[in-house]
């Protein structure tokens, strides 16, 4: 079993993998400054540290701790937040990441990184490989590739070993209706608050933006299996399968519907707006690599996912 140090241990993906890991009997050192995470997400049997990730009380605890390996899932994730402030994406994102990235080096420990696809490859007119060349039209894609590049970099200077994992579009149980990232769970709780929802839209196309959503067990799982993965390398983790907002829309809905919740006409129409700063017409991404490599695959269809997501928010209900 490995020592395990896991960052943005309280948010949503972070909490999954400890969630994973713990139950696989791994010793784990959650770390969080509750900024945006909830305390109810850090598991009970990891050991906790409530800390930012670019302080040198963090750096050493993690020290203290001495995992063999280092998953760096805490990060600034909205897109238009970082377009309004870059300082603070760069912060986070940059100089968060080169702390964690210092401890791996001291330690020689694995670091395994979470990162972005679709900002990273910005508009693809099909589908986009690790080899897909970078187009970066916001502060928050640039911060992620840095970051990768820092990685790379420092990696061969001290010789630990690093996995990048570029996430598609990630959703399912704990993730947060704030900001703009999750928009399975921004549909859903405007579904279960009877209000009706904002779909993004180019004016050529009102079904919304092309996404490649992930559920969030199968990320887990890539995690899992980079853990085990005896080598270096950047990989896709995704579905290759092109979904418009609007569907997403329908199915959250359909779901909803499905669980008993009675919604009113006017929420279950849509209201669209524009594209904000940093919106990308189109995002897929090939996993075919991470097949090959690291023997993935997605495991959970669409609307599976987002009935058990569904499920899930709903049980949280105090009045369901």
């Amino acid at each position: 079993m490995a020592k395990i140090v896991v960052t943005g241990a309280a948010g949503f993906i972070g909490s999954n993998i400890v969630d994973y890991w713990i139950e696989k009997g791994h010793e784990v050192l959650s770390i969080d400054d509750l900024s945006s995470g909830k305390i109810e997400n850090i598991n009970p049997k990891s050991q906790f540290f409530k800390g930012d990730i670019c302080s040198e009380k963090t750096s050493k605890r993690i020290l203290e701790f001495s995992p063999d390996v280092i998953c760096h899932q805490a990060a600034q994730i909205s897109v238009p937040y970082s377009v309004s402030h870059p300082y603070i994406d760069a912060k986070i994102n940059i100089l968060g990441t080169i702390k964690m990235i210092e401890c791996a080096s001291k330690l020689k420990a694995k670091f395994l990184f979470a990162s972005t696809g679709g900002a990273i490859y910005g508009e693809v007119t099909d589908i986009a490989t690790e080899d897909t060349k970078p187009c970066l039209i916001s502060p928050y894609a640039l911060s992620k590739l840095t970051s990768e590049e820092y990685i790379k970099l420092l990696s061969q200077r001290s010789g630990f070993k690093y996995v990048i994992l570029r996430y598609s579009n990630v959703y399912g149980p704990r993730q947060v209706p704030h900001g703009e990232a999750g928009v399975v769970s921004i549909f859903l709780e405007n579904l279960i608050n009877k209000k009706r929802s904002t779909i993004n839209v180019f004016p050529e196309d009102l079904d919304g933006m092309v996404r490649d959503y992930v559920f969030v067990e199968d990320v887990v799982r890539a995690n899992d299996l980079a853990l085990m993965l005896d080598d270096s390398g950047v990989f896709n983790i995704s579905t290759g399968i092109a979904t418009k907002t609007k569907e997403i829309f329908l199915l959250v809905l359909e779901s909803v519907r499905k669980y008993g919740l009675s919604i009113p006409d006017d929420a279950a129409i849509p209201v669209y707006s524009k594209a904000r700063l940093g919106d990308l017409r189109r995002s897929l991404l090939d996993y075919s690599k991470a097949k090959k490599i690291l023997k993935w695959e997605p495991k959970t269809d669409l609307k599976k996912g987002i009935d058990i997501t569904v499920k899930w928010f709903l049980n949280k209900r105090p009045d369901m």
